[in-house]
């Protein structure tokens, strides 16, 4: 069966996740991951995220796991695990090294931004403060693909180039030592939803305009208010293509709900209401989750037990894969 595999970086930002991931990337993620004609593979990758608040960045792989088993992501049925409990992953990385070119790595466009913000700066050499760790990234990332004969990998447009590179990386080692690796094909969301944020930008960390996805009820109906509508009183008719509250709205809600409101609209429904009843719907919608989540967060033996169990079942796959790999590569018993 087609191997699916999606990474998610514990960044260390405390509740990074907001209603915005929720929807375009949680909720279509785990529905996709009950397909029986395809195995999905789930990972935390920390090794990715070394570099920053060790605390924080080992805090955040709690919550990001404690997420997903929340919004309904299930071990028996996906292959979830953390990065750093596959060591054939780090190893098949430093032998990838071996067949990547390091003018492949001076094109990845993280390190081409760096070495250009660098040179923006006088003085500054064009390698400075750069790790090797940025510099690498894309040869890890095609480790994680590769080890587990991920033939799609769904990414965000920023990812796109990471996963072409390891595609040419399984290309030059199946060129070198025969057919190995599966070629991946990055898969880019053009569908996926992308929610405003309180200010009617796209919704964004970054922006400060989010709406986490597990906040308490008081501080979601408290945010809720406060995304930005236009200067037209109640009993005024709205255009709901020119609505933020919409917008959110219809990411949740069914098409009969969705079918009700847009008549609202043509009514001239009030603000506060239409605030009121967003509210509502997200809140019905999350709360069983939140309450999962606040759960899992506070026994975390049972998340830790879980990543190490799906360990158990992700190296059942990368054990002997590794082994044909060092073979290939001249690494052998001197005598079988």
């Amino acid at each position: 069966m087609e191997v699916v595999l999606t990474g998610i970086k514990p960044t260390g930002q405390p509740g990074m996740l907001h209603i915005g991931n929720y929807v375009g990337a949680m909720k279509p993620a785990v529905a996709a991951s009950k397909n029986e004609s395809a195995h999905s593979y789930f990972f935390l990758a920390d090794y990715h995220a070394i570099g920053g608040d060790a605390d924080a960045m080992a805090h955040s792989t709690l919550e990001i796991a404690a997420s997903w088993l929340a919004v309904g992501l299930d071990p028996s049925r996906v292959m979830l695990y953390r990065q750093s409990d596959i060591p054939e992953i780090p190893e098949l990385a430093w032998i990838l090294h071996s067949v990547t070119a390091k003018g492949l790595m001076n094109r990845a466009h993280a390190y081409k931004a760096a070495v250009a913000e660098n040179e923006a700066t006088p003085g500054r050499d064009p390698d400075q403060a750069i790790m090797m760790t940025l510099y690498s990234y894309p040869i890890l990332m095609a480790a994680d693909i590769l080890m587990f004969k991920a033939a799609k990998v769904p990414v965000g447009r920023d990812q796109k180039q990471h996963v072409e590179m390891a595609r040419d990386i399984a290309q030059r080692f199946n060129h070198h030592f025969g057919e190995t690796f599966v070629l991946p094909d990055a898969v880019i969301g053009d569908n996926i939803a992308t929610l405003p944020g309180l200010d009617g930008r796209k919704m964004s960390k970054s922006y400060g305009n989010v709406i986490p996805l597990f906040a308490g009820e008081k501080q979601l109906r408290k945010l809720i208010m406060k995304i930005k509508t236009n200067s037209l009183e109640p009993g005024q008719p709205k255009d709901p293509n020119d609505s933020a509250l919409y917008d959110v709205y219809r990411a949740f809600a069914t098409e009969a709900e969705v079918s009700a409101v847009r008549a609202r609209y043509a009514e001239g429904i009030g603000w506060g209401d239409m605030k009121q009843l967003l509210f509502e719907r997200i809140n019905a919608e999350i709360a069983p989750a939140r309450a999962e989540y606040e759960r899992l967060v506070a026994n975390p033996r049972e998340i830790e037990d879980v990543l190490r169990h799906g360990a158990e079942k992700a190296r059942a796959v990368s054990r002997p894969f590794l082994a044909e790999i060092r073979d290939k590569v001249g690494i052998r018993p001197l005598a079988r």
